[in-house]
């Protein structure tokens, strides 16, 4: 019996998931036909909590803007609660607006003579404590770090006046409204000259009394800001497991902060050579491993992703571990290297394995083996042919972000055109799905190719995913856009659920 049973375990775990068909569920910030963008508005960061229950969204306008989810909250119960009680929501995730707050100001660097704009570049949730949100939200220079929390609200009320002329909320009608020749002012404002103290002066001072009501307003604090440690433009932030530290990385330095303390930081990544003229490569993207508070990871704009360990030494530029893929022969050109420059990386919710995005293709590498990707998804082959339009026009410089699902099993990353590709990265699926950024996500869905190209060798297993390969099309023969283009997205941790940003618009689906 065991054995009948493990064969049919090992049959299940053999075939893929089924590809998953993704509907619309929200946009928040829909602009109308012709209405046009303002710069300050355009999305440039998001991020889910670990809950997946808030959704944070940073501009570049230097406004940090909070969704909270309320289609579990109408079930009575936490999520979680709901799960033990084998409860299945019928219903797609829904969001609502929680609150908005300006996280940076435009500043200017007078020593260096250097504008720097507030726009946010990433934002990164962190432990809640006592029903507050905590969250760490930076631009190029300053982090700051933000307690968002409910508060009732506080009225002053009985103030030191004749009742009769007071009006609303312990104010004093003006003279104009009131008949009296006397009135009396509160909080000390000055009087007017008509103003003269009753015969014999006023027999009793009330004061004022603060009073509690039961109304509750949303407060941002800023609690903390970590600010004149980096000179280049900063990448990235992330939390540790440990929940007291986090690092930030800039293009030659990777930074250890501890959330209470903000005026001191170690340098524990410093591959600035001594001769500038020397620099190869810098730093463009950093993140901490998911479970283990020792080990993060940072990729370079020469395609490799180096894995090091905080235990080794205080100066962790020699790595632990070095990943990249070789060139194969023959192959370079001049964008080979521009190309080739990884603008994001993401660890899977195991902490096994480790999403890169470059330009073209988003790579899935497992930390146990670093002779190459386990599996290289192709995101936009078909804009090959146009990298010389790309590099004139400058979008080969765009950086795009990447995501897991928290199951592990499927990728996601934007492209051009507001479009997005989700990819399955089980063992043998085929899933490559096109999805347009819109209320109709499916409009712009090409038939999935049977069958992947694959080219297997003995180490490891590459597979290769494209669309259409015609070049001046998308995948589904549309002419490209390169003036819309999809370079933020999340992926809910625990459901199918993506939200994305499409210039001022957020959009949400879920499958």
């Amino acid at each position: 019996m065991n054995g009948g049973d493990e064969g049919a375990e090992s049959a299940a775990q053999a075939s893929p998931p089924q590809p998953l068909e993704w509907k619309f569920s929200q946009v928040f910030g829909e602009r109308t036909a012709g209405e046009e963008v303002q710069e300050v508005d355009i999305i440039s960061a998001i991020e889910f909590d670990k809950t997946g229950d808030h959704l944070a969204t940073g501009d570049r306008g230097g406004r940090v803007v909070l969704f909270e989810r309320t289609d579990t909250k109408d079930h009575g119960g936490s999520r979680r609660d709901l799960e033990r009680m084998d409860y299945s929501t019928s219903r797609h995730p829904e969001f609502r607006y929680k609150t908005e707050f300006q996280s940076h100001e435009p500043e200017f660097d007078y020593l260096k003579s250097l504008e720097i704009e507030e726009k946010i570049n990433k934002i990164r949730w962190c432990q809640t404590a006592n029903g507050a949100l905590f969250l760490l939200s930076t631009n190029d220079k300053t982090i700051k770090f933000w307690k968002v929390q409910e508060k009732k609200v506080k009225k002053i009320a009985d103030m030191n006046v004749d009742p009769s002329k007071a009006v609303g909320n312990g104010n004093v009608a003006s003279s104009s409204n009131n008949v009296s020749p006397k009135p009396y002012l509160a909080n000390g404002g000055s009087p007017s000259k008509e103003f003269s103290f009753p015969p014999g002066g006023i027999p009793s001072l009330r004061l004022p009394t603060v009073v509690t009501s039961n109304e509750t307003s949303l407060v941002a604090r800023c609690r903390r800001v970590y600010a004149h440690a980096h000179d280049y433009h900063i990448n990235s932030i992330s939390n540790n497991s440990d929940g007291e530290t986090f690092i930030s990385a800039d293009d030659l330095r990777i930074n250890l902060w501890n959330l209470e303390i903000s005026n001191q930081s170690f340098n524990i990544v410093d591959v600035k050579p001594a001769n500038m003229e020397d620099l190869t490569e810098v730093i463009t993207s950093a993140e901490f491993h998911p479970t283990h508070c020792n080990m993060l990871a940072y990729s370079s704009s020469k395609g490799s992703i180096r894995l090091i360990d905080l235990r080794q030494s205080a100066l962790c530029d020699s790595h632990a571990i070095l990943f990249e893929e070789q060139e194969a022969p023959g192959s370079r050109s001049f964008f080979t290297e521009i190309i080739a420059s990884i603008s994001d990386i993401k660890f899977a919710k195991d902490g096994r394995h480790i999403l890169s995005r470059d330009y073209m293709t988003l790579k899935l590498w497992d930390i146990n083996m670093d002779s190459g990707p386990v599996a290289t998804f192709q995101v936009h082959e078909y804009l090959r042919p146009k990298l010389c339009d790309l590099y004139e026009n400058d979008s080969i410089f765009d950086k795009f972000e990447c995501c897991l699902s928290g199951d592990g099993l499927r990728v996601a990353t934007g492209s051009y055109s507001n479009l997005f590709r989700v990819f399955g990265c089980a063992p043998g699926s085929t899933e490559a799905t096109t999805l347009e950024a819109s209320k109709n996500p499916m409009r712009r869905q090409v038939q999935t190719p049977s069958r992947p190209s694959r080219s297997l060798s003995s180490i490891t297993r590459v597979v290769r995913r494209a669309g259409s390969d015609v070049p001046g099309v998308d995948t589904n023969g549309n002419s490209f856009d390169f003036t819309t283009k999809l370079l933020h997205l999340a992926w809910h941790p625990t459901e199918n659920s993506i939200a994305c940003a499409a210039a001022n618009s957020l959009y949400m689906y879920y499958a």
